[in-house]
Formats: C-alpha cells, structure tokens, sequence
C-alpha cells in the first residue's frame, strides 16, 4: 500500500444485501456528512493529515457567512511521479457539495489502496462560495459548469427556447406562491419534456440573475484551478476525473456520464469496473447537453487528447421538484436579503443532499466503491 506524502510545488426500499453491506461497515458513512462548509473543511483537512497525504490549497476572493475564509482544497495521496492520477471532484455545483464531500471523508477514512504507479487526487468543493452560502452558483451567481467555454468561444447567447422560458422560471419577485408547477406542467404537455429541460439547463449568457447563467468570462475559481491543474498534473500523465454531483436521476440511484469521446481501449477499461452504469448517451438518460462545462479546463493545459472525464449523478427528487428549488433560492437571493437562514435556503440544500438516512448511506457506499474499483482499474492498465 502507498500512502507517501508528496511536497507539490507551489505557486425509498432497500435489499437486505444493501442493509447488511451498510451495517457492516457501521453507520459512520452518515456521519460524513456536514452541517455545513466549514465543517466539511475541517473534516476533509483532519482526515486528509491522519493519512499524510500532501495537503494543498488556494484562497478565493469572496467571502462566506460571517466573513469565514473560502478556498479549494486539495489531498494528494500515492507517488508524487504519477504516470496515471485519478481526481476526484466535488462542489462545482456549490450546494451539491456536501455529498461530494462526504464521499471524499469517507475515502479517507478508509485508507484507500493506492497502485505505485497512480495517485489519487481529491478535490474538495471548487466553489466554496455556493456550498458556504447554500447556493448552486458562485458569488456572480454564475454556474461553474456552464462558464468554461472552449477556446476563444464568446460568452453569448442561450438555448433555443430559454428566452420564452425566462419569465416562467426567473420571476423579478421574493419567493412565494405563484403557481409554478401548475404553468411548468402546462409548458411541459405543450413542448415535452426534453425540449423543456435542454433550454432550461443548457446554459445561457443573456441574464445575469437568471438560472444556469454562464458568465461574461472565466471566473476566478477556475481560473484558479486551471492554474492549479497545470502546475500540479504531469502532462504525459494518463489522467481520469470523476466529478461528483447530485440532483438528476432517481431517488437513490447514480448514473454516470462519459464526457468526452475516448479511446475505444479505455471505454473498455472503464466498462469492466462501470458495466452499464457507463452512459455515453446522456439525452437517452434524462440529461442535457451543456455549454463552457468544467472539463474544457483539462483540455486546455493537458496534453492531447486529454483526460478521461466522467460525471456522476446521484439522483434525488423530480427535475420539477429540483427546478422549483432551484428558482425560489434565485428569487430569494435577488430579491430578499438572502440570509443563510432562509427557508428557500435550507430547502435547496435537502433538495441536493437528502435527510434520508438511506440515500445518504447508500450514495456514500455506491461513490466509494466506485472510486477504489477506477483506482484499481487505472493503475493496472496499460
């Protein structure tokens, strides 16, 4: 087993298998999860030192309640002359943190087996400002993943259909009742869903205060964490991500998500630990095609053809259900005070991280085994 400390250079019913597999390992996985960012900090950092894994970490900007420091941290675990990494990230999506986060502290606890030849590299919430302020977005209120945009691509325009939405889904108003599933549905019978869903969640660059906006440029964070990327990564390395997120698909159950076209010879790698989890098709699953994700960072400093990038979705509530959330935190944002304490606040949190014993167990138990089979997997392949 490697666990060598490395000096980065700076700059709802279950199976009784399912019981018995989370008894047996007691009931600490529920205990990973924080009650809130800096508590999530703390315990990734302590669980991260009581391995020796090499800590590091950057500092953004903004601030989170109370003024508290924000920064992206990051725990390197194996060699520190990798020839293939495994990252694994959470918190892109701020509140969808907090099970990505969970994840992360579990793995630590459990002292994964690490190949000599690999390194495991956990990426602990990318945007702290989303995750502190009980947000999906960032301090601009820009979506992460939709703000990487490719090449010299100009920040402009939106999906098809996002326009005639924008009323509907970004009211100018405080939360309150406005009978929004009842027009959604209404839309929904008259459009579909998938046409509905790819407008809504594509993202857009024509409305600030608007749902799933990308920005006018790259903001800090991933610039921040680009930088970090091209420092740290070796650029021969064969390198994987798993970007942990909640929020799509059903209750309890995860889908994973192939970004990117790959090899033939990896996808069959992958498929060997992934089997049909493994979707290439994401429209087919009920996704959505997105702009300026998050993996175009990679693609812009590693060398070519780039990581091997997969995105994983816990599934909690409806898309309706999810969207609702979403659209009564933005209002409450913009047009209340946006106290922390906020019921709108709290309700997008259990949206993304379930109080559900069950879900929390069972999404903590499926993302840890996930990562030690890709770990296992990578560091034997060719």
């Amino acid at each position: 087993m490697v666990l060598a400390g490395i000096q980065l250079h700076r700059g709802e019913g279950i199976t009784l298998t399912w019981f018995w597999h989370w008894t047996s390992q007691s009931f600490s996985m529920s205990d990973c999860f924080s009650e809130n960012y800096e508590q999530a900090r703390d315990r990734f950092v302590q669980c991260a030192q009581s391995l020796n894994a090499n800590l590091d970490s950057y500092q953004l900007s903004a601030k989170g309640p109370r003024g508290i420091t924000l920064t992206t941290d990051f725990a390197w675990i194996g060699t520190d002359t990798p020839k293939k990494i495994l990252l694994v990230q959470s918190g892109v999506h701020g509140v969808e943190g907090f099970a990505g986060a969970a994840i992360q502290c579990q793995l630590l606890k459990e002292n994964p087996v690490i190949p000599s030849n690999t390194a495991l590299v956990l990426v602990h919430v990318l945007n702290p400002f989303g995750m502190a302020w009980l947000r999906r977005v960032n301090e601009s209120n820009v979506d992460l993943n939709r703000n990487c945009l490719p090449g010299d691509k100009a920040y402009l325009g939106m999906a098809a259909g996002y326009e005639e939405l924008n009323q509907l889904i970004n009211p100018a108003s405080p939360p309150g009742h406005d009978a929004f599933v009842l027009k959604a549905l209404v839309r929904i019978l008259r459009s579909g869903v998938k046409p509905i869903k790819q407008a809504v969640a594509q993202g857009q660059y024509e409305y600030p205060s608007g749902l799933f906006y990308g920005g006018t440029e790259l903001e800090e964070g991933p610039k921040r964490f680009q930088q970090w990327i091209a420092e740290h990564i070796p650029p021969r390395a064969k390198v994987w991500v798993l970007d942990l997120h909640t929020g799509l698909g059903s209750f309890g159950e995860y889908q994973l998500f192939l970004n990117l076209p790959i090899d033939g010879n990896i996808e069959e790698e992958l498929r060997q630990v992934l089997g049909e989890a493994l979707v290439k098709d994401k429209i087919k699953k009920g996704g959505y095609k997105i702009t300026g994700g998050i993996s175009n960072l990679y693609n812009q400093v590693l060398d070519s053809p780039g990581p091997t990038y997969l995105t994983i979705e816990f599934g909690t509530y409806s898309p309706l259900r999810v969207l609702h959330a979403l659209r009564e935190e933005n209002r409450c944002h913009f047009y209340t005070e946006g106290e922390i304490q906020h019921p709108c606040k709290k309700k997008l949190k259990k949206i993304f991280c379930p109080d559900s014993e069950t879900w929390r167990k069972r999404t903590v138990s499926q993302g840890v085994s996930l990562v030690n089979k890709m770990v296992k997997v990578l560091g034997a392949s060719s």
